[in-house]
């Protein structure tokens, strides 16, 4: 099932995708699951196939307007260089970093995301806008210290991303936050794709595009920290509740470490594809 947080008329609503329409789920548990995050943590979420069988399909995917699968998580877990090939052109780009033993992360905030045809912001004070094309995974059922073996049991679902980074900002300090944390520049969607259609999610192509011209092309399988790794990381670091997001890595091409480097500028057009979840496209636009 794919599931979408969105607006219509007003209401902020969240809903089931089913071709070029939406069950309003939102609407129909008015008054018992505000959000998609309560929906995914409540009892109704196993029970969501039988559910949305029920409902009619009102409303037109074309006449909602999107927002990030999960508006405001609590916590939104992004992975620092987890693809290999992506820690080796760091390396060859002259950035001095050894791999980690430990899963690296950092933290989003949830203001900067958009959605699936949102743009994406550059702000004024860079030149240096860079795509990451990244697979999401959302949280279902609250944990701490989950153990390897328990964490897929912890997922509601998984989504795009595009972890897009203010590279000037992020090479500030050691601590990379501020480069990933500008409004406007986190894209998350269009939905999310629950846990038992993607029966393989660490074997999934995964393709960023710029403009048509495909930037990134790698698959999911080359993740250096597995999921229920990370899973089990961040669990023991604080407790995973419903609707949080774990952002798991992006692969090798990012433009910065192109010679010369190549950004993403006014006009632009990127496009995140994941085997089995779907697109995520996005215009790039200065800001005001």
């Amino acid at each position: 099932m794919k599931l979408a947080s969105f607006t219509t008329k007003g209401r902020e609503s969240y809903g089931a995708v089913q071709g070029d329409r939406i069950v309003d789920l939102g609407q129909h548990f008015a008054g018992k699951h505000a959000t998609l995050a309560d929906f995914i943590g409540s009892a109704d979420f196993a029970a969501r196939d039988k559910i949305v069988a029920g409902l009619k399909a009102d409303l037109a995917l074309n006449e909602v307007a999107l927002l990030p699968v999960i508006p405001r998580p609590e916590k939104i877990v992004c992975m620092v260089r987890n693809y290999m090939d992506h820690h080796q052109e760091v390396l060859a780009a002259g950035m001095h970093r050894e791999l980690s033993e430990f899963p690296p992360i950092f933290l989003r905030v949830w203001r900067s995301q958009v959605a699936h045809g949102q743009p994406i912001i550059r702000p004024k004070v860079s030149e240096q806008l860079d795509w990451e094309g990244e697979m999401a995974l959302i949280i279902g059922t609250a944990g701490r210290h989950i153990a390897e073996a328990d964490a897929w049991k912890h997922i509601a679902g998984y989504a795009c991303y595009n972890d897009a980074s203010i590279r000037e900002w992020q090479f500030h300090a050691k601590q990379i936050a501020a480069g990933k944390n500008f409004q406007g520049t986190g894209a998350f969607g269009p939905w999310m794709v629950t846990a038992d259609e993607v029966p393989e999610p660490e074997n999934l192509k995964l393709e960023l595009r710029l403009n048509g011209k495909t930037e990134q092309s790698s698959n999911t399988s080359n993740l250096i920290f597995k999921i229920p790794t990370i899973i089990n990381y961040c669990s023991t670091i604080f407790e995973l509740v419903p609707g949080d997001v774990i952002v798991t890595g992006t692969p090798a091409g990012v433009g910065w470490s192109r010679k010369p480097p190549h950004f993403m500028k006014h006009g632009d057009v990127v496009e995140v594809e994941i085997e089995k979840i779907g697109l995520l496209r996005n215009p790039v636009v200065n800001e005001a």
